[in-house]
């Protein structure tokens, strides 16, 4: 289904290095984020399943279903000790119009500690993504 007249999706390359942090810990580290934008909503940086410590990630049973994107799945991020459930959502086999979220995955802000976007030019030193211990 495409958007309604009045819903616009758009997915445009970040060019920023996005960075996700859960309870201390690196879970995304990537410049190869993808943000897309749905009138009505806010941003929401994708970013490769490739740059994300999927070994933080649990699948679980919840999902939910979009007419403009399609059916969601979710993980919950476990890293020392602590979880958020359901905090992390993919489009598996997203609709036509968003084909470019496959194999990404997005997260919700206020379930990890913090998203960061940071300038590409920046010489920002951090952590990388490590499994964990």
């Amino acid at each position: 289904m495409s958007p309604a007249p009045d819903r616009l999706i758009t997915i445009e390359p970040n060019p920023n290095r996005v960075r996700v942090v859960f309870n201390g810990r690196v879970v995304v580290d990537t410049t190869r984020a993808l943000t897309l934008r749905e009138t009505g909503y806010s941003p929401v940086h994708y970013v490769p399943r490739s740059d994300a410590v999927m070994a933080l990630l649990a699948r679980t049973d919840h999902k939910t279903h979009c007419p403009y994107k399609g059916d969601a799945a979710y993980y919950t991020i476990h890293a020392d000790g602590q979880a958020a459930t359901n905090a992390v959502w993919t489009y598996e086999a997203p609709q036509a119009g968003v084909a470019a979220i496959k194999d990404h995955l997005a997260f919700y802000p206020k379930r990890v500690d913090r998203i960061e976007e940071i300038a590409a030019d920046a010489d920002v030193q951090g952590p990388r993504p490590t499994a964990p211990h």
